[in-house]
């Protein structure tokens, strides 16, 4: 293990995918600039979508939350050495995390495509 972490590794790991997005924003700026707030509005409401179907998982399911079946309150924080887990999950309650952490997925993508296609 090294002790120095390089500049490049220690950038967030979408910084590739915010440069796209924002040189893609610039060229829609520069070639279709009526098109700029349609796009603005539709990200958006994707976004507003994303945290709607988050907080309609939350209203539906309160006794299953994915953090419920890890071993510690992720809260409290970590002290984990190096290497480790940063938050294990109780291993009697492995499929019903997994179950849960696929349910919010579903719940959050069906409420940003069905928002998404009414776009």
């Amino acid at each position: 293990m090294r002790d120095f972490i390089p500049a490049w590794l220690r950038v967030p790991r979408t910084t590739t995918w915010l440069l796209l997005a924002a040189s893609l924003l610039v060229a829609i700026a520069i070639i279709a600039p009526p098109q700029l707030p349609v796009v603005l509005y539709k990200a958006s409401l994707v976004a507003l979508a994303a945290v709607l179907g988050y907080w309609l998982d939350r209203a539906l399911f309160p006794y299953a939350r994915p953090d419920g079946y890890l071993v510690r309150d992720w809260r409290y924080g970590t002290d984990e050495p190096v290497g480790e887990v940063d938050y294990p999950v109780v291993a009697s309650h492995l499929r019903a995390f997994t179950a849960a952490m696929l349910r919010r997925a579903l719940v959050v993508g069906c409420v940003v495509l069905g928002v998404a296609s009414g776009l």
